[in-house]
C-alpha cells in the first residue's frame, strides 16, 4: 500500500512542478513579447528619423561642409 501511494504522490508532485515551470515560461514569453514590441517601436522611430535626415540632405543637394 505504501508504494502505490508514493507513486501517486510523486506523480502529482511532478505535474505540479511542470505547472510551475509552464507558468514561468508563459511569463517570460510575455516579457519577451513586450521587449520585442518596444524595440520595434524604437527601430521604427529611428527609421523615420533617418528618412527625414535623408530628405533634408536631398533637398540641400547633398552638399556637406
Amino acid at each position: 500500500m505504501f508504494w502505490p501511494m508514493l507513486a501517486v504522490a510523486l506523480g502529482f508532485l511532478g505535474i505540479a512542478v511542470l505547472g510551475v515551470l509552464a507558468i514561468k515560461v508563459f511569463l517570460e514569453a510575455r516579457r519577451l513579447g513586450r521587449q520585442v514590441a518596444e524595440t520595434t517601436q524604437r527601430i521604427n522611430r529611428a527609421a523615420e528619423d533617418l528618412e527625414q535626415a535623408a530628405t533634408h540632405l536631398s533637398r540641400t543637394g547633398g552638399a556637406l561642409r
